[in-house]
């Protein structure tokens, strides 16, 4: 009977090729603004799920809206700078 350590580098190979790149993380780091306020809309609308909505939780909403369509300007606009050539 074999054992899983040694299938293992027939399942899953290891390449060094799976960490990401300096430039992918850059990416993230410079989208992380726009996922956390996503993820603060996700996190007010499931908390809406098993009641009904009050006052409060469409402010909250609203907010966390605006936060999102905030943020997505923002990484719009500074993608458009970063283009070559003035193109926006």
């Amino acid at each position: 009977m074999k054992s899983i350590a040694a299938l293992q580098s027939i399942v899953t190979p290891w390449s060094d090729g799976l960490e990401p790149s300096d430039a992918e993380l850059g990416a993230i780091e410079a989208e992380m603004p726009l996922i956390l306020a996503e993820v603060a809309l996700l996190d007010a609308l499931i908390s809406m799920l098993d009641r009904p909505a009050s006052e409060f939780d469409a402010r909250r909403i609203r907010r966390a809206r605006n936060r999102v369509l905030a943020a997505r300007t923002a990484l719009t606009n500074q993608a458009a700078a970063s283009m070559p050539g003035g193109a926006a």
